[in-house]
């Protein structure tokens, strides 16, 4: 009997729009916590004069390129979403606003003072949730600097070179060297992913993740090399092409002027 109250309450169609309905609360449920952990990353501590300042030094300074309401041109990509860490490390590094196209934005004198910068970012955040400007505690250099060293050579490396030495990669493009570059400017490329650079989010790199490879980087830059002259830090290409050019030259020209001498 209840077997058959079961079947006709599934022939019912008050059935198929309660199973609508569920799906659709699920649905939006998942929508409105996604985002509420997008907003989170997103910092709330913008005023809203920071944001009218913001949206007149974007309108005179980088609508050109980007559009009156950041929706992108031919000559620039849409900011909608890219948050704060995109302003701030974009403008703050001194690549935007951008003095020529080519193959990859150069790093520049910066053009803003920070207070400009912040407000900048604040306008861009206000137009849609994005990465925030990252907390100060995960840009402490007291983090765990064998760990970070390891992410940085299993996720950076490759690019970057195993000590942030830099590297060529294609048409003409780059991958900068570190040495030198603010804690929150390489926590906000990590997060933004800016120019040929892919996105490490939280997901694939924890904001502690993150903080332990900072400190790497700051601690192999504060250490001279164990190994005596890094040349560079290239890895050994450069120290194989140094061997060759004066270490072994230079026991073929002693050779010779021990030959010559005894002669």
């Amino acid at each position: 009997m209840n077997k058959r109250k079961i079947n006709n309450a599934r022939r019912s169609p008050f059935a198929a729009i309660l199973v609508i309905a569920a799906g659709l609360l699920v649905a939006g449920g998942g929508y409105a916590g996604a985002t509420a952990a997008v907003a989170h990353s997103t910092s709330g501590s913008y005023t809203q004069e920071q944001v009218d300042l913001g949206k007149k030094l974007f309108l005179s300074n980088c609508a050109s390129c980007h559009g009156k309401n950041a929706e992108g041109t031919n000559y620039g990509p849409s900011l909608i979403g890219v948050g704060a860490a995109s302003v701030d490390f974009q403008v703050g590094t001194g690549r935007m606003p951008g003095q020529a196209s080519g193959p990859q934005l150069m790093k520049k004198p910066v053009q803003f003072k920070q207070d400009q910068i912040d407000a900048l970012a604040a306008y861009v955040s206000s137009l849609a949730p994005g990465p925030s400007v990252p907390d100060e505690k995960y840009l402490a250099t007291n983090g765990n600097t064998t760990r970070g060293g390891e992410l940085f050579r299993i996720n950076c490396a490759m690019c970057h070179n195993a000590v942030g030495a830099g590297g060529a990669l294609t048409e003409g493009k780059f991958a900068p060297n570190l040495k030198g570059v603010e804690a929150k400017h390489i926590y906000e490329a990590m997060v933004t992913g800016p120019q040929n650079m892919p996105v490490f989010n939280d997901a694939n790199l924890t904001p502690t993740d993150k903080k332990d490879i900072i400190s790497y980087l700051k601690y192999i830059e504060a250490n001279p090399s164990a190994g005596g002259e890094e040349l560079g830090g290239l890895g050994p290409v450069a120290e194989g092409l140094f061997l060759w050019l004066f270490v072994l030259g230079g026991i073929v020209g002693i050779t010779i002027w021990l030959g010559a001498k005894s002669n």
